[in-house]
């Protein structure tokens, strides 16, 4: 049986396309008035597809990172890294891109002909996450990948505890890097990437390197979120026995502070304790297994207390994201488990967040300091998608919110910051993905060009303009060389 950290990850994946709706409490779209948007394309680099991960990939100065295609064949495909493209197999390779104060940046890759691809981008404008280093895993036959980080038009690579592949998951304003790293001890419960041999959380800093922290007593460990007191979060497993219902060991939550790794133990009576988002005031969420192994609800750990966030009815659920008041953002199911309802939990009460007119699904995936929440809000079968903003107890899909004439179909918005800006992704008419981003045209966004500043009644029609796109880049072969998908599964990717 599968670990039930990678049923969380699956499961947030499948919320990409099976969003939800609460048929009891559920909230209406109501008559609000709502700001135009800005719509930036944010195109590729000669390629088919550019896609965003869920996770910090939005920044408060507004700069956004995304994995695009360029022209380059990938001399690897139809093989490819799981766990780093956001594609699928693809035939192009695909680099990292950066879009800040209008500009396209192609942040390369390691040295070769390599895919490289974010995973999380700080306020300071340090990105992370991996990079092809031109190898074949061995015990994978996939592309291996290392953890790197892109500073100053620099790509560093972390390196890895002697085994194939590491990948770097977030970091924060200090400069410190946090992730998992393989070690070369073959491991028959490597299951937290499949690497095979053992998974190992690490902390790196410019000045230290590469530093393991350590597990809980079995033989795995990551590490997930490091908020900017430089306090880190993640799972490891606690023993090397695994539980029978599960077939790997049980595996606790951790916050390691002050040199230490501290458990944070299941709540739910559960063996497996999936980390999602962490805060800035050590208030941790993600799902939470009870002792069927196979119920999962969404939690919030503060202050050493286990909190159950509770479901609409039904037995999944997991909490995506906390802010720094302790709201949190996530989807749980109604007792019929094919229906996803999106939520706000708030000081011990949870809402839910509807879906958008016709549609049987909705899930939240980001929450900023204004409680505006933004996800996906679709048919339940992922055959159809809309993105969308909740805001003062209201949802829009912001494809209204856009100028007409796009070819975009605004499918999943994945991050908000607390501007208000957008970052997701958007299939075009021929099914191909776009990473986009929203510019909110309101008093703290003036003199955007082509913005409309009139405020928008979404029960009623958005009047025609022209729409306003950026052009998708492409680089200069002049363009000097220049140095991820979060942990969990893109949740996006081609049409089929």
């Amino acid at each position: 049986m599968k670990s039930g950290f990678l049923t969380g990850v699956a499961f947030t994946a499948v919320l990409a396309s099976l969003a939800v709706p609460v048929p009891l409490a559920a909230q209406k779209n109501q008559n609000h008035k709502h700001h135009h948007y800005k719509l930036v394309d944010l195109g590729t680099f000669g390629g088919a597809q550019s896609s965003t991960a869920a996770g910090r990939v939005l920044n408060e100065a507004g700069t956004v990172v995304a994995c695009a295609d360029t022209s380059t064949s990938d001399p690897n495909y139809p093989n490819f890294n799981l766990f780093l493209s956001p594609f699928g197999p693809d035939p192009f390779i695909f680099h990292t891109l950066q879009f800040r104060h209008g500009r396209f940046t192609d942040e390369g890759a390691l040295p070769g002909i390599n895919s490289s691809c974010e995973s999380f981008l700080t306020d300071s404008g340090l990105i992370v996450g991996g990079s092809e280093n031109g190898l074949i895993d061995s015990l994978n036959g996939w592309p291996a990948m290392e953890a790197v980080v892109w500073k100053d038009g620099q790509i560093d690579n972390l390196g890895t505890f002697g085994g194939n592949e590491s990948f770097a998951i977030g970091a924060n304003n200090r400069g410190q890097v946090i992730g998992a790293a393989a070690d070369s001890i073959p491991d028959p419960f490597s299951v937290f990437f499949g690497w095979g041999t053992e998974t190992r959380a690490f902390l790196w800093t410019e000045s230290q390197g590469l530093q393991d922290l350590g597990t809980l007593g079995g033989p795995d460990a990551l590490a997930t979120e490091i908020n900017d007191l430089g306090h880190i979060f993640g799972a490891s497993y606690t023993s090397y026995t695994p539980n029978p219902l599960t077939g790997i060991p049980p595996f606790d939550g951790f916050l390691y502070k002050n040199g230490k790794m501290h458990a944070i133990p299941n709540g739910f009576g559960g063996t497996q304790v999936n980390p999602f988002w962490a805060n800035n005031r050590d208030q941790l969420v993600g799902n939470a297994s009870f002792a069927d192994e196979a119920t999962f609800h969404p939690f919030l750990w503060s202050n050493g207390k286990f909190i159950d966030l509770g479901t609409f009815g039904g037995t999944q659920g997991e909490a995506a994201w906390v802010n720094d008041e302790g709201e949190v953002a996530g989807q749980a199911t109604t007792p019929d488990s094919s229906i996803v309802h999106g939520f706000l939990w708030k000081k011990g009460v949870l809402t839910d967040l509807g879906t958008v007119d016709g549609d049987g699904c909705s899930g939240g995936f980001s929450i900023n300091s204004s409680r505006q929440i933004v996800g996906i809000s679709g048919a339940c079968d992922g055959s159809v998608l809309h993105a969308f903003l909740w805001e003062d107890g209201g949802i829009v899909d912001l494809n209204t919110l856009v100028p007409p004439g796009s070819d975009l179909e605004l499918a999943a918005a994945l991050d908000i910051n607390d501007r208000g800006e957008i970052a997701g992704n958007a299939f075009l008419s021929n099914g191909d993905t776009h990473a986009f981003l929203l510019i909110p045209c309101d008093k703290h966004h003036p003199g955007v060009g082509g913005c409309d500043y009139g405020l928008l009644d979404v029960a009623g029609n958005s009047p025609t303009r022209p729409a306003i796109r950026e052009p998708a880049l492409t680089p200069p072969t002049s363009t000097p060389w220049r140095r991820s998908n979060r942990f969990r599964l893109p949740v996006l990717g081609p049409r089929n």
